[in-house]
């Protein structure tokens, strides 16, 4: 059951206590009618005081003026005494979606003036942002409080014991803070509480069976995911018998408590409340012990008859014994919710263990349960039904069957609304969805639905809202969609659907009451149409389609329009002011990744007011756009990219402090960011990166959630980093690619939730800052290319955290640290290279059995290879061990989410390259440039999924490991510039990936082995090995006289190899006549110039083998060399221009 429903009859209270209230100002009025009354001077002063307190950033209290404070906006006063006794300033929430939410609140500290407002009888502060302070005492002294609304408010500590003392409060809403420790006893003594929300906190221990006093109460609110409450336990199944005194109680949700399983009285309690009509045991931890223990306790049990809402989701029930208990306990029920404790629970599916016998059920919600499409079957036959949303239940099973079982009974006639979101339902959409008449809303979204929408598709003559995002659906939007059309909203994003979009508008047309529109994400192509043929049209999302050409002029949009998003597309063109002259009521305006210009007047004011920009990519340029300047609602805005090359004006700054999201990068901004007193109250995402900035960074940016400052000419950042405050939100800093230098400043214990840092490409010097080990949420932190000294600061063992640290080119010095091994175990990359650190590597870098890339060159390292490499797991599995490319960041409203790209300068294939997100799953090994001595391990072998391997210039000697040739997945080997020997393993050649390979420069002997993959490397892959020889080398093999046997031996290898080779001239002309001659038959050009190619190349090569097997043939013959040499010999020299007429033919082909 949802929270707006558990809250619906929070209106009657409110009703109630207002008209309390306006009854008592008509009285008044009566009394006093012929003479006018004014605020007393000391409660008009305690407003002022309360008014000067507040951080108004939207003005709410720009009214609060003059000497009548009973004319104050949100005042409410007595005409009989002028005393205050109403106080209504809850935030003001205004237009919301996935691009923009705005609300207008205070913020602040209540100040302890308020206490003069004595009779006081309405306070709500409802949703304003209090987040750093606690619950004013002082309120428990308003003993004339009747309302009390804090909720969502953010305010932290306990809940006052105070609050006691208000004997005449009907109305206490506390929901959705952050309050902490134990319900007060205190609030028992509240004996005319009516209401009582304490739901969603912190909170914790018994629940106080003191509320039981309350015998007025007609809903409580009790709970929630943060909350650990219990209720009180005697040890003998006992525990909340008090909830029986509550006998006017008509909503009750329990959630989350924890020892509810084990005991029974409670819900004996709740049996006799003969007013409840709903119960929520949300997440209670409930489980068929609970229904099978208690059974013979329970066996007369029966919930009371006004019960008709239950909610019993998130508990762990098995369906067919739920619904066998709810028979017997329960017949009155109208609405239903379900959903397993067990995400995706894989209860056993049997035939109808969905079996419902609850004939006055209107509203069923499943969710995470295992069913079937026959167990539709059940829920057919309830003839009242006006609601199922099945959701998140792995049906895996076709939709046509679906809907097959669920219209086999009398449903079909009261069915209005039915989602099946996020079941993984198969098939296509069946060609007729009337079979429900009365239809209203259908939900197939998230489901993995192919094929097309069929052309003559019957849908119910009601129907209003279709969702069929995020499937597969191919072809286009069928005619018949606008025959007889009632839709209202109608969503077909994310899925493969094409056609021109004019096409599409027009089979749409007869939808004349269409409000929302969302075709993104498909591949529909050609120009914007006419949009104007909706009417009604407030939102309209046409992103991420192949949309192309300019947009028509004179196109008209509907005057209702209040979302309007083509985003990357391939749209161009000039747009005017004019095409929004008649978009009063837009709101959210997206055309970035087009190629728009936009020629707007300097001096045009909107007629709109926008709460979301997106022009990234478009022309705006080069002034800065003014018209922004008189945007009062932006919450995001991104013209990143647009070709503006100006100074940044002041206004602008100003504007940042109410943007959830700020993105200017990629222009050529320049100037110095002012240092404005601004507190940026939403905690926004900036990216200011690749403009020309200059000077101190500002400290108002502190406020940020996410600040991108790079690529820009910043020279001091000390001011910003040791400011007095603390950056409680900060998640993510970039200030790299600046003009900063000097030492880093050492005051980042003020951090506490940073979790990337990059100061890369800077000119820092001296030693990195202790203090950087208090910053204990660090998940990234990138130092390279400084020119950094000393040792790494042995606090940074503190930063357990770590998931990527990459100190590279810098000038750092010392051992490595045994701490990174030891206490950096969540390290995945680790990049020390280019500095100055020697001694041995320490074993303790074996503890990183997630590392995926190791990166130690270029430094003063000696000693051997660790063989404890071996347990780098992630090199050793398929395992996708992935970076969180997030962080948390509690704000007032909970707890959110934010992404971060991961960017990393990596030394791979011999070369730089820049690597993001995804592409860092590669794995690999770099330890050249060292003074490493001593064998290359054999454990190394075991490391199979390593694709980067580079040993190069060390000091290593011994054998090149024989089962190199297990790490098949390498793409890049460098073991150049050492001192090994031997032979190279024949497994090798096993490695199909391998495009770079470098062995030069060792003491390696023997032949080459012989393989397509080897053998295409260039000559200096191999050179300075003096006795290697074999292809792609110059030098040629020879073998010692054998006995006679083995010169029999070798005749027969060789003629072995003949046949083969003369087999495989065979099969290639087979499949080279068929696959080329076949083709260039009936093209008399191309036949002419191939068979002249072959000519030639026939010729050329025919002749020049010829000549040099015979030049070598009688130079051996005159040598006197055995006969299995010049038989060698003349196999090479076939091999090295059978290769070079293979390549020769292959360039041509191309």
């Amino acid at each position: 059951m949802s929270v707006v429903m558990m809250r619906m009859n929070n209106l009657i209270l409110i009703e109630a206590v207002l008209l309390f209230v306006t009854v008592d100002l008509l009285l008044v009025c009566a009394t006093a009618a012929g003479r006018e009354v004014k605020c007393a001077e000391r409660e008009r002063q305690a407003l002022l005081d309360f008014k000067a307190a507040m951080v108004d950033d939207y003005g709410m209290l720009s009214s609060w003026k003059g000497r009548d404070c009973c004319h104050w906006k949100g005042v409410g006063c007595s005409n009989l005494t002028a005393y205050v006794i109403s106080l209504d300033l809850p935030s003001d929430h205004m237009f919301g979606n996935e691009y923009s939410y705005f609300e207008r609140f205070l913020r602040g500290k209540i100040p302890s003036s308020l206490v003069e407002l004595q009779h006081l009888r309405y306070l709500n502060l409802n949703s304003n942002r209090f987040e750093d302070y606690q619950i004013p005492e002082f309120f428990g002294n308003l003993t004339s409080l009747r309302y009390l609304d804090l909720s969502s408010c953010g305010f932290g500590g306990r809940i006052p014991t105070q609050f006691g003392s208000l004997s005449h409060l009907t109305y206490l809403n506390l929901f959705d803070n952050r309050l902490e420790g134990s319900i007060p006893y205190q609030l028992g003594n509240l004996s005319k509480l009516q209401y009582l929300d304490l739901s969603e906190n912190a909170l914790q221990g018994i629940i106080p069976s003191q509320l039981g006093n309350l015998s007025s109460l007609h809903e409580l609110y009790l709970g929630g995911t943060g909350d650990s409450l219990k209720m009180n336990d005697d040890g003998n199944g006992g525990g909340g018998q008090w909830l029986s005194t509550l006998t006017s109680l008509t909503h009750l949700r329990l959630s989350s408590v924890l020892n509810l399983n084990n005991s029974y009285k409670w819900i004996q309690a709740i049996s006799n409340i003969s007013t409840l009509t709903e119960l929520s045991l949300f997440d209670c931890a409930l489980s068929d012990h609970f229904i099978s223990s208690q059974t013979p306790r329970l066996s007369k049990f029966k919930f009371p008859n006004s019960l008709s809402i239950f909610d019993l989701s998130y508990n762990t029930f098995t369906p067919s014994l739920l619904f066998q208990w709810l028979s017997n306990v329960t017949s009155n029920l109208v609405e239903l919710d379900l959903a397993s404790g067990l995400f995706r629970s894989f209860t056993p599916a049997t035939s109808n263990h969905f079996d419902i016998t609850m004939q006055s059920l209107e509203r069923l919600h499943i969710s995470y349960y295992q069913i079937t499409a026959r167990d539709f079957k059940s829920f057919a036959n309830i003839c009242t039904l006006s609601s199922l949303s099945v959701f998140g239940s792995d049906l895996t099973e076709d939709l046509e069957s679906i809907l097959h079982n669920l219209s086999a009974g009398c449903v079909t006639h009261a069915l209005q609304r039915l989602y099946l979101v996020d079941n993984q339902i198969t098939g296509s959409i069946p060609g007729d969805l009337s079979i429900f008449p009365f239809l209203k809303e259908l939900f197939l979204s998230d489901n993995q639905l192919r094929g097309k929408i069929p052309d003559n598709i019957r849908l119910p003559s009601q129907l209003k809202t279709l969702y069929i995002s995020s499937n597969s659906i191919e072809g286009g939007i069928p005619k018949s969609f606008g025959n007889i059309c009632s839709l209202e909203s109608l969503d077909l994003s994310y899925n493969n659907m094409t056609g021109e979009l004019p096409v599409a508008m027009q089979h749409l047309s007869g939808c004349s009451s269409l409000h929302y529109l969302d075709l993104r994400d498909n591949k529909f192509n050609g120009t914007l149409p006419d949009i104007s043929i909706f009417p009604c049209l407030r939102d309209l999302y046409l992103s991420e389609n192949k949309l192309n050409g300019k947009v028509p002029e004179g196109i008209q949009f509907p005057s209702q329009l209040e979302t309007l998003t083509m985003n990357s597309n391939s749209l161009e063109g000039v747009i005017t002011d004019s095409l929004f002259h008649n978009l009063s009521n837009l709101k959210v305006l997206g055309l970035s990744g087009n190629s728009f210009v936009l020629k707007i007047n300097r001096d045009w004011i909107p007629p709109f007011q926008l709460q979301a920009i997106m022009l990234q990519h478009c022309k705006l340029g080069p002034y800065f756009p003014k018209w922004l300047k008189t945007q009062k609602t932006l919450t995001r805005l991104d013209i990143s990219n647009a070709g503006i090359s100006d100074i940044t004006p002041n206004w602008f700054w100003a504007l940042s402090t109410r943007l959830v999201s700020m993105n200017i990068s990629y222009n050529n901004l320049t100037g110095i960011i002012p240092d404005f007193p601004l507190r940026l109250t939403e905690y926004p995402s900036i990216y200011l990166a690749v403009n020309q900035f200059e000077g101190s960074i500002p400290l108002f940016l502190r406020s940020a959630v996410s600040l991108d400052l790079s690529h820009n000419k910043f020279s001091d950042v000390t001011s910003f980093v040791c400011a007095n405050d603390t950056a409680e939100r900060l998640g993510q800093l970039d200030i790299s690619n600046n003009y900063l230098s000097g030492q880093i400043p050492d005051c980042w214990e003020n951090f506490k939730s940073l979790a990337y840092i990059d100061v890369s490409n800077n000119n820092f010097s001296g030693q990195v800052p202790t203090s950087m080990g208090s910053v204990l949420e660090l998940r990234i932190m990138i130092l390279r290319n400084n020119s950094l000294t000393g040792e790494l600061p042995f606090s940074m063992k503190h930063c357990k955290n770590l998931v990527m640290l990459d100190a590279g080119e810098n000038k750092l010095s010392g051992t490595i640290p045994s701490w990174i091994g030891s206490s950096l175990q969540q390290l995945q990359m680790l990049s020390l290279r280019k500095n100055h650190f020697f001694g041995s590597i320490t074993l303790s870098l074996c503890f990183l059995n997630g590392i995926r890339f190791l990166d130690l060159s270029v430094n003063h390292l000696w000693g051997p290879i660790p063989k404890c490499f071996i347990n780098f797991t992630a090199m050793t599995t398929q395992k996708r061990f992935l970076i969180d490319h997030y962080y948390t960041v509690n704000k007032t409203r909970g707890t959110y989410l934010y992404n971060y790209d991961i960017i990393a300068l990596l030394m791979w294939k011999g070369v730089e390259h820049i690597f993001e997100n995804d592409e860092l799953l590669l794995k690999g090994i770099d330890l050249s440039s060292n003074h490493l001595s001593g064998d290359i391990p054999s454990e190394l072998e075991n490391l199979v999924e390593l694709v980067s391997l580079n040993l190069s210039r060390n000091n290593l000697t011994g054998k090149i490991p024989s089962g190199i040739g297990r790490l098949l997945s390498l793409e890049s080997l460098d073991l150049s510039r050492n001192h090994l020997f031997g032979s190279i393993p024949s497994s090798l050649a096993q490695i199909n990936f391998l495009s770079v390979l470098d062995l030069s420069r060792n003491n390696l002997s023997g032949q080459i082995p012989t393989g397509t993959q080897l053998q295409s490397f260039n000559a200096s892959s191999y050179e300075e090995n003096q006795g290697l020889c074999g292809l792609p080398l110059e030098k040629l093999c020879f073998v010692k006289e054998p006995h006679q046997e083995s010169v029999v031996k070798s005749q027969d290898e060789n003629d072995g190899f003949m046949q083969a080779f003369f087999a495989s001239m065979g099969l290639g002309f087979f499949v080279g006549f068929w696959g080329i001659f076949g083709t260039i038959l009936f093209n008399r050009s191309w036949r002419y110039a191939y068979f002249r190619f072959l000519n030639n190349i026939t010729e050329s090569y025919v002749k020049v083998t010829t000549l040099v097997i015979n030049a070598a043939t009688t130079s051996l013959i005159a040598d006197r060399r055995p006969c299995a040499d010049i038989i060698l010999v003349r196999k090479q020299i076939m091999q090295k221009y059978y290769f070079q007429a293979i390549n020769k033919t292959k360039s041509f082909m191309k």
